[in-house]
């Protein structure tokens, strides 16, 4: 595999905040991860799957989210797809007008079938939700609108 797309895959993985790509071309493969050996990778699942993995599984990244006049703005990430709910069938993690603390879930973003847990930064109540089920994201793309006054 020529060393430029090795570095350009490197590059991508930097600004996606995914946790690890692998990349097959004919007989040629690579694998590039955030993590050690000795670190366990996220947990992965399918769209249709239950809930992600209960339990001490490492957080996903952060939204990135920023102040402004009508509410914090949650962010996306990574470039995924967008999910409201742990799996079809679900409740939603939250909706309009549900009250938030820092740290409670969001929503999930699926990158290269890897399920993201993307959490609040901040506590308030939900005054909208940009997104919807299934739909595509990209980085940077505002997923919710937080108020922190409530």
């Amino acid at each position: 595999m020529d060393i430029r797309k090795v570095k350009k895959l490197i590059e991508l993985l930097d600004e996606s905040g995914i946790a690890e790509i692998e990349i097959t071309e004919g007989e040629e493969s690579v694998r590039i991860s955030r993590y050690s050996h000795s670190a366990p990778p996220m947990p992965m699942a399918a769209p249709a799957a239950a809930a992600p993995a209960a339990g001490p599984a490492p957080t996903a990244a952060v939204a990135a989210a920023e102040t402004e006049d009508d509410g914090y703005l949650v962010t996306a990430p990574m470039v995924g797809t967008f999910y409201g709910a742990s799996s079809p069938g679900a409740a939603p993690y939250v909706q309009v007008g549900d009250r938030v603390n820092e740290g409670d879930t969001l929503c999930i973003i699926e990158a290269m079938k890897m399920m993201n847990q993307i959490e609040s930064e901040v506590s308030g109540v939900i005054k909208s939700i940009r997104v919807q089920n299934g739909e595509p994201v990209e980085y940077g793309q505002t997923l919710f609108v937080i108020d922190q006054r409530h």
